[in-house]
């Protein structure tokens, strides 16, 4: 049996996904940026340096002994096109049996997302896809708006009085570790939610509660969000990217909650306040 390669490995999804492959017995390579990373990645795990931006037969090398692949769209990029369908053909001039994608919940209805141009392509070449598809990620909460809860106090993003099922990149792992440990996954499509379904308000009660001082949701519009981003000097594909992500949670695309997380791993999924206690020390 060849190995599972993990692109992204140490970040939150791919060092998740990581963890669970090799506690079900998984041989893992992890691609990994710079050498330096690797004291990151666990043992038994095998590092193997990757970038996006390798040439074809470097891409080649570098997936020799895998038969199965994590692939993840890194936050900076966005020409997929230059950067991920050449490791998609790669992997199918190797022979990999399985490309388990992590994709963004909606995206059939959002065409102008990298994601649906991935998964697109993925079609098109015919490769043997699994597609995940999560919801908002509660780790956005920890890191990506974590500053204005930290300093401030508040929950900062134009969501309106939507609802979203988050749900916890932990769970998003498991289930794309046993998605490629398990036979009958190739060619399907799993949407990826929470089992609760609360608004901005309710997420800030819990943090609240579980921080002991007061956090509210300060419903920016978002004309005021954009400007808060572009006032950081954010790239402009970074932006475009967050707004079209909120047009969706607004939408309440992301309210509905599902049972896929117990129906894939057998458990239930990590709740809003459960990881608000685990992760409580980021907001100070």
């Amino acid at each position: 049996m060849g190995a599972v390669f993990v692109t992204g490995a140490t970040g939150t999804v791919g060092s998740a996904v990581m963890e669970h492959l090799l506690r079900l017995g998984q041989p893992v390579i992890a691609g990994i940026r710079d050498q330096s990373d690797s004291v990151r990645i666990p043992h038994p795990a095998v590092t193997r340096q990757f970038s996006f931006n390798a040439d074809p037969a470097q891409l080649d090398d570098v997936l020799e002994g895998a038969d199965r692949l994590f692939l993840m769209r890194p936050p900076a990029i966005a020409d997929v096109q230059r950067t991920l369908f050449p490791v998609i053909d790669a992997a199918n001039r190797r022979g990999i049996r399985q490309i388990a994608f992590l994709s963004l919940q909606g995206v059939q209805a959002n065409r102008k997302t990298p994601h649906h141009a991935v998964e697109r392509y993925l079609r098109e070449t015919r490769s043997p896809y699994t597609l995940l598809r999560p919801n908002f990620f509660m780790q956005n909460l920890a890191t990506t708006y974590a500053g204005p809860i930290r300093e401030r106090g508040e929950i900062f993003v134009p969501a309106g009085r939507s609802r979203t099922a988050f749900i916890d990149a932990r769970d998003v792992g498991q289930v794309a570790a046993t998605t490629l440990s398990q036979p009958g996954h190739v060619g399907k499509k799993y949407t990826l939610s929470g089992e609760q379904s609360l608004t901005y308000r309710e997420v800030a009660t819990i943090l609240t509660d579980v921080l002991g001082r007061p956090i509210r949701y300060a419903r920016p519009s978002e004309d005021q969000y954009l400007a808060q981003l572009a006032a950081e000097n954010l790239p402009e594909d970074y932006i475009a990217v967050q707004k079209m992500i909120h047009r969706v949670v607004r939408l309440n695309i992301s309210a509905v909650p599902n049972h896929s997380i117990r129906k894939l791993t057998g458990q239930p999924a990590i709740t809003l306040r459960q990881f608000a206690l685990d992760n409580r020390s980021v907001w100070g």
